[in-house]
């Protein structure tokens, strides 16, 4: 997110040390979890990353991690997704959620305004990474709009890019 609050792929920092460190959070999931919006946005370029002349050895590797990786998005409109590894639920999808939950394995991980909001509002969140961008973008879709009642949660860590981005690990108390 902006340091201002809003949640937009398209405004933040890129670099290697921001690819790598999602590179290595994907070492810890099993599976990806998204919204149609986010699906959209990733599946648009992700899988043809690894022959892009201009990709970094790390975007290349965040890239053949993530196309790997099983995918399933979350849309009612989406009639089929050519990315490998993924599966489109259009129903149901707080009950999918917890079935997953529910099997053992490494952790979820979730990508995708509208679905954060859901699963937040549910009480489906154990932990969270937030990744705050030092830019100001003044407008946008804010992740955490709409909730109904106070959530708190517990600083786990922290960490500090070259770029500035403030990495904030949260647990939510339950």
């Amino acid at each position: 997110m902006t340091l201002d609050g809003f949640a937009d792929h398209t405004a933040m920092i890129a670099d290697d040390e921001l690819h790598d460190f999602f590179t290595n959070q994907l070492n810890n999931v099993d599976i990806e979890l998204l919204g149609r919006v986010t699906y959209e946005l990733m599946a648009g370029y992700w899988p043809i990353a690894p022959k892009d002349p201009a990709a970094t050895k790390s975007m290349v590797n965040f890239a053949n991690r993530f196309n790997a990786m099983p995918k399933i998005v979350f849309s009612k409109t989406l009639e089929k997704a050519e990315w490998n590894n993924t599966t489109i639920i259009k129903d149901n999808i707080i009950d999918e959620v917890i079935k997953l939950k529910k099997q053992s394995g490494k952790d979820i991980s979730v990508g995708g305004i509208s679905i954060i909001q859901d699963f937040i509002r549910h009480g489906l969140f154990d932990e969270c990474w937030l990744l705050v961008h030092p830019v100001l973008i003044g407008n946008g879709r804010r992740l955490f709009e709409g909730l109904e009642k106070s959530i708190k949660l517990k600083l786990i860590d922290t960490l500090t890019f070259q770029s500035g981005v403030a990495v904030l690990h949260y647990s939510f108390i339950k």
